[in-house]
């Protein structure tokens, strides 16, 4: 079928209409009911799928085949409870569905039109059987993922009936391209991957190029440890993405289209891949669009993984199949990008947006969010939270509302200690700014960054200096090596941060991490190198007193850098069993079976095995005595007490 007008929309539209509203909770007298299995890489792994295909097996075996229809979907988002099954009508939510629950979630629910109560989500002792009634989902503002959980991603005419495509068909038929462009730039949308460069600024600087041919590119190679924010999006509603980007090459004047993807992601790809053919068999992607002479397609382009193609001239370098690594600016993509070509680049939430401004309105999507950052945020929680998963909040949301409220709070009782934002390019935040309005400039003004929307919460146990010691050999091994700054800079800072986890720093490394960080930021070429310090210059900023605890007093307060820790055994706990001892790789447990073991400090690795085998709890870490003593003489650099210096 070749979609030639509005008309034809609306044909394929109320084929599916009425499936589609029956999810969205609204009465249509079809007489079937829906089960809606997650199926995002999560609950993937989770064996959500075994989950799908035992459930059409046992509605076969049962004859409900005709009157049950089985559902993929797309990510719901509340991944701590996966594999989500949902059923409609009546929106029934049950969470960490197997295999084996299948028998029984059919006789109950499908055959007697009973809740299956161990299969509720629980919160505090109350279970709760319908989505709406969930405070995750109730919290939120779902803009951008609207679809996620609605539709089936591999069926196009799902999209059509949630109103996709008519957006582009109105364009092509009846608009002119600098009016989109005046649209996109009065709803205020920013660049999701990051910087936050106005959207509809980079629309209008390419289009204004008098250069042929144009080229539209989309940045799907997320790289950031904990993120996965685009491939929830690509996995749950590929279409909105192909739609923007359509509009977006009439609007500047480009043919053709490129989706840079991780190569890692392939549930993502497989679902990019039977959205495109799917939009070129209706006409919606390829020649004489609506009829017109505008022709557009879009192909797919794999990145490796590398974190730096995620910097908009090193992923123009691999999509062309050259080495990625960056090149000065300008001239900027926008006028010298593929092939020397114009190139319009966002990333994956940015086009996200831009369906649901042209279909609201302008008007409508800058009433969303803050003065300055417009419309909604998408977020992967990760970390010490009891609610991980992926959230979506208007911009000026607060750190509280995200961690406490929709989140849940901090994993097993604990007490907040940071959150880091942005990734490896971002800064760690403290308790302080919880209640802090989350937009571009609130968090760049506290030496953190949106980034494309990681979030990982951590708790009292975290080591701030390990913490910055992670994220700076991760982009120190991310390193492209163009720039000296970045490519020496960084392994700098890094084997100062290790001297310093294994308690061999002296306080002269503060001012030299310091001085060392705001160079590497001030001279590196690209945003990887100009951003890596930051997990450095934040954690020296806001907990400078665990740097003095290692340097000084030689401890590390959480109990983390194993270089300043002792295990020892309580000798009232131990059971004398010897399972510690067949544990220990190094052979630093010496004792006699009937009485209690005792762990060689010189010879212990700190590995924890023995921890992990002890069924009495009898072996714990601590301060290392010698540390101790050393701090109590006061006779390092800068001498004072371990309280002093956990204080500073």
């Amino acid at each position: 079928m070749r979609i030639k007008t509005i008309d034809g929309l609306n044909i394929v539209k109320e084929k599916h209409l009425p499936l589609v509203k029956q999810r969205l909770g609204h009465s249509n007298g079809i007489g079937i009911s829906q089960v809606m299995v997650c199926s995002g890489t999560s609950c993937i792994s989770g064996e959500s799928q075994d989950v799908r295909r035992e459930l059409e097996r046992e509605l076969e075996r049962r004859n409900l085949q005709n009157s049950v229809q089985v559902v993929k979907t797309g990510c719901f988002g509340f991944c701590q409870h996966g594999p989500i099954v949902m059923i409609h009508p009546g929106e029934n939510f049950y969470c960490r569905v197997k295999p084996q629950n299948v028998k029984k979630l059919v006789e109950t629910h499908l055959v007697n039109s009973q809740v299956v109560e161990e299969l509720q989500y629980q919160n505090k002792g109350e279970k709760t059987n319908n989505i709406k009634d969930i405070h995750f989902f109730k919290a939120q503002k779902r803009i951008v993922l609207q679809n996620c959980g609605v539709i089936d991603p591999e069926e196009i005419g799902e999209y059509i009936a949630r109103g996709g495509y008519y957006a582009l068909a109105d364009i092509i038929l009846n608009k002119k391209p600098e009016e989109i462009i005046d649209r996109i730039k009065k709803s205020g949308l920013r660049g999701r991957g990051g910087a936050g460069f106005p959207t509809g600024r980079k629309w209008e600087m390419t289009a204004m190029q008098e250069t042929n041919p144009k080229y539209i590119l989309c940045n799907a190679d997320e790289g950031d440890p904990g993120a996965f924010m685009d491939r929830s999006i690509l996995e749950g509603d590929p279409h909105s993405i192909l739609e923007a980007m359509t509009v977006a090459g009439y609007c500047i004047g480009a043919a053709q289209g490129y989706i840079y993807i991780r190569a890692e992601y392939p549930v993502a790809v497989e679902r990019l891949e039977i959205a495109i053919d799917q939009a070129r068999e209706y006409g919606l992607l390829g020649k004489n669009l609506f009829g017109t002479d505008f022709d557009f397609d879009i192909d797919l382009r794999f990145g490796a993984g590398a974190f730096v193609c995620g910097e908009e001239t090193a992923l123009l370098h691999s999509v062309m199949g050259q080495r990625g690594e960056p090149r000065p600016r300008p001239p900027y993509p926008a006028q010298e990008g593929l092939w020397g070509k114009p190139t319009l680049i966002s990333n994956v939430e940015t086009y996200a947006n831009v369906p649901v401004i042209l279909r609201k309105g302008w008007e409508w999507y800058s009433g969303q969010g803050s003065a300055t950052s417009k419309g909604s945020k998408v977020f992967s929680l990760a970390g010490k939270i009891n609610n991980t998963g992926l959230i979506e909040v208007p911009m000026g949301t607060t750190l509280r509302t995200i961690i406490f409220d929709i989140g849940g709070g901090i994993a097993n009782g604990k007490n907040f200690k940071a959150v880091q934002t942005g990734g490896p390019s971002g800064g760690c935040i403290p308790a302080k700014y919880l209640d802090l309005p989350i937009d571009y400039e609130s968090l760049q003004e506290i030496g953190s960054m949106m980034g494309s929307g990681g979030m990982i919460v951590m708790d009292e146990d975290n080591c701030m200096v390990d913490i910055a010691r992670f994220y700076v050999e991760f982009t120190q091994d991310e390193s492209c090596g163009r720039c000296t700054p970045c490519r020496v800079g960084t392994k700098r800072l890094f084997e100062i941060l290790k001297r310093i986890t294994e308690g061999k720093g002296e306080m002269e490394d503060l001012e030299l991490l310091e001085e060392l960080a705001y160079d590497i930021r001030d001279a590196s070429l690209c945003g990887l190198g100009q951003t890596a310090p930051n997990p450095v210059i934040s954690t020296l900023r806001y907990f400078r007193g665990e740097y003095v605890a290692h340097i000084r007093d030689k401890i590390c307060p959480a109990g983390v850098c194993k270089a300043l820790l002792d295990y020892t055994i309580d000798e009232a706990k131990c059971a004398a069993c010897g399972l510690c001892v067949k544990a220990c790789a190094a052979g630093a447990i010496s004792g006699a079976k009937g009485e209690p073991y005792r762990i060689d400090p010189d010879k212990c690795i700190r590995c924890a095995a023995c921890v992990a085998k002890c069924p009495k709890d009898a072996i714990s870490k601590g301060i290392r005595k010698e540390a101790a003593n050393i701090a109590e003489k006061g006779i390092q650099s800068g001498a004072g007490s371990r309280e002093e210096g956990a204080a500073l």
